[in-house]
């Protein structure tokens, strides 16, 4: 998912370095030697929400804010892949499963959430039961039933027309999951037949084709149930019903959303959250110099989680105090550069190595604010993720390009010069100075690229994941970040490398790979039942993939977090990219 994760990332399930042992959040609290700062405030020490739960508190009241500097691309759970959305959305949609609060890889451990139990698989894992817990209740105080989780599926997977934003995994695996139209286009009640809910606690799904990891699909908000009779389409997000610890109080597209305490969600039906603040306030299209003040005073949350600015990283660093407040962490996610494979003269193999030996690295790394940000990138899977093996197909010295080399391979392309443009996302910063850097690495062997902004909140509805734009506009190149929708290789790369996973709106596979081996071996990995052969699989497909060069690995992202004092159980996350996990948060005594 993007940094997403969207993805979502997405924004993004994906492990990150875990930094010693650490307690759950039901039963501990961090441990790190305590700081005082300027203000006679203590502070856990830098990196403590890493290694476990921050101000680990039950206290209840007060009201937790989320800032950020664009719009999120939908508040819907059915139709987003940010992975910082993902997040956000189990306040007020609960999935079948989900992932236990806790600091780094403990934060991967999956659990059930509107499920009252892992999913039992049968017939070689090609048909997977769930049952719901009892008493499960809406805000308005209906019953939440099997069906509801049916359709939820249906009309976030069947309905690509109408809600095109979060991924096909169910669309691409269910059994006749091609003949279905969807919710909105098939008025029958029966929907799609591999869906089966022979009563209102349970739910059978029914593969194509064995899928091993499919607990962890139905960790996606897109199993959160959806009432039919309330749902209307992309407009559902302006009155989502919800089945989580709050619900919404106001939406206002573009500026804010209010969520207060939903009365009919009962504690008895579920044991992670707490239902801690009074209200929660998400602002949107904050300034992201302010977004950083008011964490770093302690009164908001970055909700994107990308961490502070590259203005306000500089100051952090170099003053114990502020450091302190901080948690710098890898986000198990890849920063790259996707290369449109169906754009000429990049649908030749020859010009798109042409790219991946131009790019100075080490320019990129420090536009992006240097190694704290990231290491130096040359796989696909970053070192966290399973199947991940260490290689270097376009190696440099010292990783800063090389301009011969390039220059052969433009040459081997039959190019002298190529015209292009290249997509970045318009309210982040580092990811413009990002690409400002390869532009100049590119120009130098003949390939002239020019800077096109758009906002995060469209890149992938409007921009750069829609394959018919991008060729209107000579678009070859674009700026990406990717998490794992869960942690393995297949919850990496589906989404990133399949071709299914092209679509004409809210693609994330932003270079339009279509290669039938790849397609193939991410098909058979996600049969096989052995763990070490199918991470020898994903292994294989990374090499694929750098083979035919559709990507520019540039670093394995690093997330520099400010963490606010005035919070609590702030834990810093494998499940969702580093960021805190926002399931839990509440309001620190004054």
């Amino acid at each position: 998912m993007e940094g997403k994760a969207p993805i979502m990332r997405r924004s993004a399930l994906a492990a990150i370095a875990a930094i010693g042992s650490a307690s759950l959040f039901l039963s501990g609290c961090s441990k790190a030697d305590d700081n005082t700062n300027e203000n006679g405030t203590k502070s856990a020490g830098a990196n403590a929400a890493t290694k476990g739960v921050v101000n680990a508190s039950d206290k209840k009241g007060g009201t937790v804010t989320y800032e950020m500097s664009d719009v999120p691309d939908s508040f819907d759970p059915g139709n987003t892949y940010y992975a910082y959305m993902y997040n956000l959305s189990r306040l007020y949609a609960r999935p079948l499963m989900t992932f236990k609060p806790g600091p780094g890889d403990e934060g991967n451990t999956l659990v059930p959430d509107l499920a009252a139990s892992k999913g039992q698989p049968s017939d070689g894992g090609k048909t997977w039961t769930y049952k719901l817990r009892t008493g499960l209740k809406y805000e308005d105080g209906t019953p939440i039933t099997s069906k509801d989780v049916k359709y939820a599926v249906e009309r976030s997977n069947f309905a690509r027309d109408v809600l095109s934003l979060g991924p096909n995994y169910f669309q691409q695996f269910m059994a006749d999951g091609d003949k279905y139209k969807g919710p909105y286009k098939d008025k029958s009640d029966k929907g799609l037949s591999s869906i089966e809910t022979p009563d209102d606690t349970t739910i059978v799904f029914h593969l194509k084709q064995a899928f091993q990891e499919f607990d962890y699909l139905v960790a996606t908000p897109q199993t959160a149930p959806v009432p039919k009779a309330k749902d209307t389409g992309v407009d559902y997000v302006k009155h989502i019903v919800s089945s989580g610890s709050y619900k919404f109080q106001s939406y206002e597209d573009g500026k804010q959303a209010v969520l207060v305490r939903n009365e009919n969600w009962d504690p008895k039906t579920d044991p992670l959250r707490k239902q801690l603040p009074d209200k929660i306030v998400v602002k949107l299209k904050v300034n992201p110099e302010t977004i950083d003040q008011d964490v770093m005073a302690g009164t908001a949350i970055d909700l994107v989680g990308t961490g502070v600015q590259a203005s306000t990283q500089a100051e952090v660093l170099t003053d114990p105090d502020k450091k302190a407040d901080t948690d710098n962490t890898y986000g198990g996610r890849l920063v790259y550069l996707a290369i449109n494979s169906k754009l000429k003269p990049f649908d030749k193999p020859e010009c798109r190595k042409a790219v991946q030996y131009a790019i100075d690295k080490v320019s990129v790394q420090t536009a992006e604010g240097g190694p704290v940000r990231g290491e130096i990138a040359s796989t696909v899977l970053p070192p966290d993720i399973p199947g991940y093996a260490k290689a270097d197909a376009y190696a440099t010295k010292d990783s800063k390009g090389d301009i011969a080399k390039a220059k052969d391979q433009l040459k081997a392309c039959g190019q002298t010069s190529i015209s292009t443009n290249i997509t970045a996302r318009s309210d982040r910063p580092q990811e413009i100075d990002a690409a400002t850097a390869i532009i100049n690495s590119l120009k130098k062997v003949g390939i002239n690229a020019s800077l096109k902004q758009y906002p995060s909140g469209k890149y992938f509805t409007d921009y750069a994941g829609v394959p018919k734009f991008t060729q209107k506009q000579n678009i070859g190149l674009m700026m990406m970040q990717w998490g794992a929708d869960w942690p393995s290789g297949y919850g990496f790369l589906q989404q990133i490398l399949n071709g299914k996973a092209i679509s004409q709106s809210g693609s994330t596979n932003l270079s339009q790979y279509d290669s039938k081996e790849v397609n193939d071996l991410l098909g058979k990995a996600i049969a096989t039942q052995d763990t070490g052969e199918r991470n020898s699989l994903y292994t294989q497909i990374d090499k694929k993939t750098m083979d035919d060069a559709v990507l520019v690995p540039l670093t394995y992202f690093k997330v520099l977090l400010g963490r606010p004092q005035n919070y609590t159980n702030l834990v810093s996350t494998a499940a969702f990219s580093g960021q805190y996990d926002y399931l839990n948060i509440g309001v620190a005594s004054k």
